[in-house]
């Protein structure tokens, strides 16, 4: 896929400006449990994304990254007040090996209230200028606190991240799984 087809459908979508300043340089791999594939924006169930994904990039030797999987439009895309919605932050990861990377923020899938519409699910993925030392509160799965209104391209900046290495994104709408998601993150 050309440079110039990746702006295209992160531009289409506005996941730039909604998310980004500007779309990364490759796509993210990324899968869900069966064989389900985030493919450029197409449409998954939260049901199928209940379970952290499988993830992978070619990673660069004794280099760190990190991962961000973000919601732009929450509550909804007509009135995303509390923009942006983390999902899922794993820093410090070593290479592509994500299980031995630092959790900042425990994966919840997608949880779209009903009758919002589709929403989008962005997944970035930036490199760090080296390992470093994260002062945000850890944010574990069963909990809603602090996830809300975040930044990724603050997060970055604030992180000295200036390389975004690649991304992907899906969209969820409200299925009957999304009540066990509200209830997991009220603990």
């Amino acid at each position: 896929m050309t440079d110039e087809e990746i702006d295209t459908i992160f531009l289409s979508h506005k996941v730039v400006p909604d998310v980004v300043p500007a779309p990364p340089k490759q796509f993210l791999s990324v899968s869900y449990a069966g064989g389900i594939i985030v493919d450029k924006g197409g449409e998954l169930t939260p049901t199928q994304v209940k379970t952290p994904p499988t993830v992978s990039w070619d990673a660069s030797d004794n280099t760190f990254y990190t991962i961000i999987l973000t919601d732009p439009d929450a509550p909804s895309r007509k009135n995303p007040t509390s923009r942006e919605y983390q999902h899922w932050v794993v820093a410090n990861i070593p290479g592509n090996a994500i299980d031995k990377g630092e959790v900042i923020t425990a994966y919840v899938g997608s949880g779209p209230p009903e009758g919002t519409g589709l929403h989008r699910y962005v997944f970035l993925l930036y490199k760090q200028p080296t390992k470093m030392k994260f002062d945000e509160e850890r944010i574990p799965k069963n909990s809603g606190r602090g996830r809300a209104r975040f930044s990724a391209a603050k997060f970055a900046k604030k992180h000295k991240m200036a390389e975004l290495v690649a991304g992907n994104f899906f969209q969820a709408q409200w299925d009957d799984y999304v009540p066990m998601v509200h209830k997991q993150l009220k603990g």
